[in-house]
């Protein structure tokens, strides 16, 4: 059985925003709701506000992160899990695909974004002045992001924003130049915040080949056994994306076959979860502060209450 422990499910007390990110390493965030209500499923303290807070200070960072997907990151991890995780192939293939060409692209983008503080896409547009429209422009950003020019600020008016990193975080992200280190830091801390997983886990959660994978295991101590368990995992509202889910290889040790097509529909749908005993036995979604529970079978009421109701006061 995966340890909510682990992915500090049992919510313990005292953890910031950026404690919870160190602690499971990234928070998927391409959905900002959803990741924020990771951080919600691992603090009985924490609010909205207080995840915004160490956003906008620096202290966690939203950028292209592992599989290419948008992660919050701590920010003293990302020279490490950057030269690890960041890559160009995809991101010019899709440039090209959106029409966005040129020996220039890199220079276009950064001068477009320096010194201006957090822009939107359309601002980016127009700054671009036609070289790049619609997706072509987030790629751009992510081309940046490769070379560590470029992060993702909070949103403005409901819309994403991109800055300079140099002018958001004091400095570009300088990749850490021992692969080899980074590569025993990523599988200590993935194994730490992932009990019990094998190179074949981390492979797919991190996007590397599964041989770099095994040279990471092998150059990482095994993480110390955490206490025994002293009680059922308990009921938890977790969002749609979290990292208890697709933090593995494969979801079926939480999501019961019978029950896998209500929360993989198809077409990119992930369906919010709620767990109990460390397996998915509902589905939930969220409109505004309320949260509607669509439970597979019985569900204890009160600890069932006691999420609800937190989800409300998380959200404010």
């Amino acid at each position: 059985m995966r340890s909510a422990e682990a992915q500090l499910l049992h919510r313990p007390p005292g953890l910031g925003t950026g404690d919870v990110v160190r602690r499971l390493l990234a928070v998927q965030a391409q959905d900002v709701t959803s990741a924020y209500l990771a951080f919600r499923a691992r603090s009985a303290a924490l609010r909205v506000a207080d995840v915004e807070a160490a956003w906008r200070a620096g202290e966690i960072v939203r950028t292209w992160g592992p599989r290419g997907t948008l992660h919050f990151v701590h920010a003293e991890d990302l020279p490490w899990l950057h030269a690890l995780t960041r890559r160009d192939t995809g991101t010019l293939r899709r440039l090209r695909q959106e029409g966005v060409t040129g020996d220039d692209l890199l220079p276009l983008i950064v001068r477009a974004l320096a010194g201006q503080g957090p822009l939107t896409k359309a601002e980016l547009e127009e700054r671009l002045a036609g070289r790049a429209r619609g997706q072509g422009v987030v790629h751009l950003v992510a081309l940046a992001a490769f070379h560590g020019l470029a992060v993702l600020a909070p949103p403005r008016g409901g819309k994403p924003t991109y800055v300079h990193a140099g002018d958001w975080l004091g400095a570009p992200v300088r990749p850490e130049p021992d692969r080899e280190r980074a590569l025993a830091e990523l599988a200590r801390r993935y194994r730490r915040a992932h009990r019990p997983s094998e190179p074949e886990d981390l492979a797919a959660w991190s996007g590397l080949a599964l041989g770099e994978a095994r040279t990471a295991w092998r150059l990482s101590a095994a993480p110390e056994a955490g206490p025994a368990a002293t009680e059922v995992a308990p009921v938890r509202l977790v969002p749609a994306f979290d990292e208890f889910l697709l933090g593995w290889r494969s979801r079926d040790p939480v999501v019961p076959a019978a029950h896998a097509r209500e929360v993989f529909p198809g077409g990119g749908i992930l369906r919010s979860v709620v767990l109990a005993g460390g397996v998915a036995v509902g589905v939930w979604e969220r409109r505004g502060a309320q949260a509607t529970v669509r439970p597979f079978g019985s569900l204890p009421p009160e600890a069932l209450a006691e999420e609800i109701a937190d989800v409300r006061r998380f959200l404010g």
